[in-house]
């Protein structure tokens, strides 16, 4: 009898044994799977970061493309805006020129004695502003055009109403004006000058102007005001040593 357990138990035992064995084969294949998937993933991210970084460099490819044209346009403007600073620093030096002629002869013509006087510094950075006034300039000291001159001067205030050349283009219809022998509408322009613009180097003479209109149109009083007021205010300009003659002759 004991024998024959003794077999039961071997058959059992060896049975056992032959349906565990399996086991290992099936996890290997369920790990390798896994790293399969795992490959598969890491893969798509790599191939998904690729693509974001030849997007990338893509764009900064473009923003360089566009930082060249902008800095390329930017470049052309600054040569335009200082050839039109050089030819106002020229036009001024001009202008200089012309007034120490106009002060030295007094028996110079009536346009020479109208002559702007030295004429400020002070320069726009609007391209359009600068060459509209340089124009309207041009067709006094180039062309001796006074008669356009003086549309071209009102048009532009009117465009530019708030500009650095405003009391210049007043003093310029002040005096084209006074060549006119329009002293009223002259001396309206000479006042905006007075009046409106204290730190204008343009007020000294457009003060004399002004005085010298006024006397001439019987108004004595405002005229020798005016006189007194460019002694006090500006006493050691050259319209003050006028001013001083012109008085002493009223």
């Amino acid at each position: 009898m004991k024998p024959k357990i003794i077999l039961a138990a071997m058959i059992l035992s060896g049975s056992t044994q032959i349906w565990a064995a399996p086991a290992p084969v099936s996890e290997a294949a369920s790990s390798q799977s896994s790293i399969e998937k795992r490959l598969a993933a890491l893969e798509s991210m790599m191939q998904s970061r690729n693509l974001l970084q030849v997007e990338l460099q893509q764009q900064l490819n473009r923003l360089q493309d566009e930082v060249s044209q902008v800095r390329g346009i930017t470049e052309e403007q600054s040569y335009k805006l200082e050839k039109v600073l050089q030819r106002q620093r020229e036009l001024y030096q001009e202008i200089e020129n012309r007034v120490s002629q106009a002060y030295s002869q007094p028996s110079a013509s009536s346009a020479e004695q109208y002559a702007e006087p030295v004429a400020s510094q002070a320069i726009s950075s609007d391209l359009s502003e600068n060459e509209a006034y340089e124009r309207a300039v041009a067709l006094i000291m180039k062309d001796k055009r006074y008669d356009q001159a003086i549309p071209e001067f009102q048009t532009f205030l009117t465009t530019y109403p708030n500009s650095v050349y405003a009391s210049n283009a007043h003093y310029w219809l002040g005096q084209l004006l006074t060549i006119k022998n329009d002293p009223v509408k002259a001396s309206e322009h000479f006042k905006v000058v007075v009046n409106e613009f204290p730190n204008s180097n343009k007020r000294p003479d457009a003060m004399l102007k002004l005085g010298t209109l006024l006397h001439e149109q019987g108004l004595a009083e405002q005229a020798s005001k005016t006189f007194n007021d460019l002694l006090n205010q500006y006493p050691s300009t050259t319209a003050a040593k006028l001013a001083t003659d012109r008085l002493s002759k009223m």
